[in-house]
């Protein structure tokens, strides 16, 4: 039996359930929240500021639309959603609609209301402005230094079928949950006499892992995602700024940095092999780096994938059951078996625990950056390597090319639900799919 460091406790997984008590062991303590280095953040932050993947990948998330197998489902979703995300979008230009108590703490009115909209998790921290994306920067309201950090669950059963649509289908639907009760909950803070803003994950106005983690909901997991107590990576996140008056909470030492490398199970079963095993410093941040140019081509590709989050055993089976156990066996419960890891890819087959499929070198030879960025490097690739085009054909072309690439929203999320060309309607083609010859290339 391992010494036990520390207890962690946190409320029920529901407004008015008993609390857990979470038993972190002594050779899994660490610090609470995440390793870092504040200087080195600082730097990075102000030289090589964040931008969102839907700018900074843009010419993925075009070419996503022409290979994935939901489509539909993903369309249907944005229409679902729609209403949502518009107003979150207005949400920080709403005044309160009371006076607030002079002197009052709100912490608990606000956290109790979020539990009872369904949020299984809450915390409250300062909202850094280091993790905001350059592009929403001028959106996102300094003045509202507070964030409500809350957490909903995302469907088990469905979940544990991922790669698949209803795997996606169970993300996308709490997306829209949890989306419109952050548009009651906002409404119930200006009902407190306070200002309100909404960060909608599906229109992400910055990196909300950190405020996650010092909020005290969780810690970053091997797999770049936030592991919290009962979800796992099964949480999905969301943000809500104010200017009420709260107490913030403080980061937590779970375990889990210590733990993810002991575990290494997201890492082993990766299709991609995109997670790396040993830890790295990334813009002043320890962590397990990601390495998307191998995980976005298996989910563009797989019903956005979530073979990371399906084989953590922490999502599976749960914070506390799984460190009691390591505690009682100094083992990762569940590793080496099926139950948890064992998946199928579409059209590849079953693969159990030590197996994984084989992609050649070509399936991740995909559109990469910006769209512009990526047109520019097709067309120096096409001199480099030699065509028997002319040089003035070959400027129309790609002169056409760009002008179509610059003349659309920077932000993919722009042009899906605020383009005024859109009148109401989703985009219903890619970049990629208005243009044969580039559609022939790929």
């Amino acid at each position: 039996m391992l010494k036990i460091g520390h207890y962690v406790d946190r409320p029920g997984k529901e407004l008015g359930s008993a609390q857990i008590t979470i038993p972190v062991p002594e050779d899994l303590e660490t610090v609470p929240g995440i390793p870092q280095r504040p200087s080195e953040v600082d730097w990075y932050s102000k030289e090589y500021p964040l931008e969102s993947h839907n700018v900074e990948n843009r010419a993925y998330r075009q070419w996503v639309d022409t290979v994935t197998d939901i489509r539909g489902l993903r369309m249907e979703h944005e229409k679902l959603n729609r209403e949502s995300v518009i107003a979150a979008r207005a949400s920080g230009d709403l005044e309160p609609t009371a006076r607030p108590v002079e002197g009052m703490d709100v912490t608990l009115q606000i956290k109790n209301k979020a539990r009872s909209l369904g949020f299984g998790e809450v915390g409250i921290t300062e909202m850094n402005m280091r993790y905001v994306f350059a592009a929403k920067k001028d959106w996102v309201k300094a003045e509202l230094p507070h964030a409500v950090c809350v957490i909903m669950e995302q469907d088990y059963e469905d979940t544990q079928s991922a790669p698949s649509g209803p795997a996606e289908s169970a993300a996308l639907d709490c997306y829209r949950r949890e989306g419109a009760a952050a548009v009651e909950l906002a409404d119930f803070i200006r009902g407190l006499g306070y200002r309100a803003q909404i960060h909608s994950p599906n229109d992400a106005s910055c990196a909300a892992i950190p405020m996650m983690v010092a909020a005290g909901l969780g810690q970053l997991g091997a797999n770049g995602q936030l592991l919290s107590p009962y979800f796992g990576s099964r949480a999905r996140i969301m943000m809500i700024t104010t200017d009420a008056v709260v107490t913030h909470d403080e980061p937590i030492d779970y375990g889990i940095h210590a733990w993810c490398q002991i575990c290494q199970v997201c890492v082993n079963r990766c299709p991609g092999r995109a997670l790396m095993k040993d830890k790295v410093w990334w813009r002043g941040v320890e962590k397990n780096k990601l390495v998307a140019k191998r995980c976005r081509p298996v989910m563009g590709r797989y019903a956005a994938c979530g073979i990371c989050q399906k084989v953590c055993p922490i999502q599976k089976y749960g914070m506390k059951a799984v460190f009691e156990h390591y505690a009682a066996t100094e083992e990762v419960l569940g590793k080496g078996t099926d139950d948890l890891e064992g998946y199928t890819i579409p059209g590849q087959g079953y693969f159990g625990p030590g197996q994984l499929p084989h992609f050649d070198a070509e399936f991740f030879d995909i559109p990469q950056g910006r769209l512009e960025e990526y047109v520019m490097e097709r067309l120096k690739e096409k001199i480099k390597n030699g065509t028997d085009e002319e040089p003035e054909q070959l400027a129309q072309s790609f002169g056409r090319q760009m002008v179509r690439a610059v003349g659309r929203p920077a932000d993919f999320m722009e042009e899906l639900y605020f383009n005024p060309e859109a009148d109401g309607a989703l985009p219903s083609r890619s970049y990629f799919q208005d243009e044969p010859e580039f559609e022939e290339d790929l």
